[in-house]
């Protein structure tokens, strides 16, 4: 095994480029690495299962969580994500009302259906087995797997390792002949023999697998790659997407996903204020009171049925090749030049801090209700992309979907590089790695979008990240709610700051972007587990769940 320093400089030979939509993917809540992940993970373990022609030998399953996954699983949902994961369900499409009595009912009859279609034995009370003491070396978000047959025979086993984000990484699984199962095989390979369902939820395990037009491994080969090209990060990394999707594939994905963020802010903030969160901390609902509050101040006394102003983007009707309206594409030039133009510097003068808290709170109250939601890049920091750009949408925008699709483009290139340069979870870096990321990419997105230049975005990004650093992560009985709610609303503000002080100047600034990452992998390693998503420090224990 290499070590720590030669691994990780080993690494440094990876670019960073990952698609935006393995990024910012359509999840429910309340957490990424914690409900996303595993959810994912058991459905591709089922999904190998049915390949190899295994699943009807199959009469019960023991699924052993490790480490942060055991220690705070409860709290995060991580028990029913994993359940429904091996009924066949994907964080994108599980119906988030039913999860709720699909679950209760899984314990009241000690069986569940596997993919839906084959029903075992299976007790959560026996067969979930949270190993608050371990933990598996090569991750802290550990998962196993075991698939028995009637005669309690092993049919078939692998461990899974779910890495922030909802990315999930294993090796092979092993049958129990022997035989090896790789998911992770070149996109063509799993384009031929894996369906689409499957493809979704398997993540690469080397990012530098992927062609890519303009790969960049770090902060100033990204910078370097957009002033050679002229371009922006945005359109960087729409040139980059064009060698998965076609444009109108882009355009369509990203407005889901700007949709989905507006929806989960409409849902949290048009909620009954008298209604508290889920599990035991006996915590009200903010955002709809607040809401209604900031609406009598915009627009006058508010209506018995209080009203939402939606930003939703309409989606296109037909599938057919998309071209800005402003300009057409120039066969000779780069394409992302004419969907994604340059633009000139903006200012804004609104009081944003209000807007911005209302809107990251209703997020992340949806969040920890188990609601739709887009991990930006975690689902315990989805509240600050959103308040960001909806507040830029609502009160600046000229041009809300060219907009929309820079500010995520932008943010996601950000990402990518704390990805790969350190961690986007919590249990390997604390809290920096999920509220301190989605802060750096806010401030970048939103800079970018206000007109400034790829040495301002960069500038905004490593303010939002070095003050950041040293974040903790100890929320209060393993719940995605204190002090992550308000968390997300503070990092929306302090996007929104570091982009105004980036702006401001010229671009020119003493740390740069990589150096603070580099600080921020650094501070993760030295930071003490207690204080890496497993309630066993901090505020965690020192205020009483009653």
């Amino acid at each position: 095994m290499l070590s720590e320093k030669t691994s990780h400089e080993t690494a440094t030979d990876h670019h960073a480029v990952v698609s935006t939509f393995d990024l910012f993917s359509i999840g429910v809540g309340p957490s990424s690495s914690h409900t996303v992940g595993p959810m994912r993970a058991a459905k591709i373990f089922i999904n190998d299962l049915k390949h190899h022609n295994v699943l009807e030998r199959v009469r019960t399953l023991r699924v052993d969580m490790f480490g942060s996954l055991a220690l705070t699983g409860k709290g995060h949902g991580t028990p029913e994500a994993i359940l429904m994961g091996i009924e066949g369900e994907t964080p994108d499409r599980v119906e988030t009302p039913t999860i709720k009595s699909r679950v209760e009912d899984i314990h009241t009859n000690k069986s569940i259906q596997l993919d839906g279609v084959h029903r075992i034995h299976f007790d959560p009370e026996k067969h979930l087995v949270f190993n608050y003491f371990k933990a598996l070396p090569q991750h802290p978000n550990g998962l196993r797997f075991c698939a028995y047959d009637a005669s309690a025979n092993l049919v078939a086993t692998n461990e899974y390792f779910s890495i922030g984000g909802g990315f999930v990484v294993n090796d092979a699984t092993q049958l129990a002949h022997g035989e090896n199962v790789y998911y992770r095989q070149d996109m063509e390979a799993r384009k031929e023999k894996q369906n689409k369902q499957v493809v979704a939820v398997a993540e690469r395990t080397q990012q530098d697998i992927a062609v890519v037009a303009l790969p960049f491994k770090n902060a100033e080969e990204l910078l370097a790659v957009c002033k050679r090209e002229n371009m922006t990060i945005a359109q960087v990394v729409y040139e980059n997407e064009l060698k998965w999707s076609t444009p109108e594939d882009i355009r369509v994905k990203l407005l889901k996903i700007w949709n989905t963020m507006d929806e989960s802010i409409r849902h949290g903030v048009m909620a009954s204020p008298q209604e508290f969160l889920p599990g035991g901390l006996n915590v009200r609902r903010r955002a709809p009171a607040l809401y209604s509050k900031l609406l009598k101040g915009l627009y006058g006394p508010v209506a018995t049925q209080p009203t939402y102003m939606d930003n939703q983007i309409p989606l296109p009707a037909s599938q057919t090749p998309h071209a800005s309206p402003s300009c057409s594409p120039v066969p000779s030039l780069p394409l992302s030049l004419s969907v994604l133009p340059k633009r000139q510097r903006k200012r804004f003068f609104l009081p944003a801090l209000d807007y911005l808290s209302v809107y990251a709170i209703a997020v992340n109250e949806e969040n920890a209700c188990g609601g739709r939601v887009v991990t930006a890049p975690t689902n315990g920091a989805a509240g600050t992309i959103p308040s960001v750009l909806k507040y830029y949408l609502e009160f600046i925008s000229e041009n809300p979907e060219r907009d929309a699709m820079e500010f995520l483009l932008t943010t996601a290139a950000i990402g990518m590089l704390y990805k790969r340069g350190a961690s986007i979870s919590a249990a390997e870096v604390g809290c920096q790695g999920e509220v301190g990321v989605a802060c750096s990419m806010a401030a970048a997105g939103f800079t970018a979008v206000m007109g400034g230049s790829v040495d301002q975005v960069e500038n905004a990004a490593e303010i939002g990240m070095e003050h950041n650093l040293g974040l903790t992560c100890d929320p209060i009985g393993g719940l995605v709610q204190v002090p992550c709610i308000e968390r997300n609303a503070l990092a929306a503000v302090k996007a929104m700051a570091a982009a105004q002080l980036a702006l401001n100047g010229e671009g020119d600034h003493r740390v740069s972007l990589d150096q603070v990452i580099e600080t921020m992998r650094q501070t993760g390693v030295d930071m003490m587990s207690k204080y890496k998503e497993t309630s066993q420090g901090g505020l965690a224990v020192n205020v009483p769940m009653c």
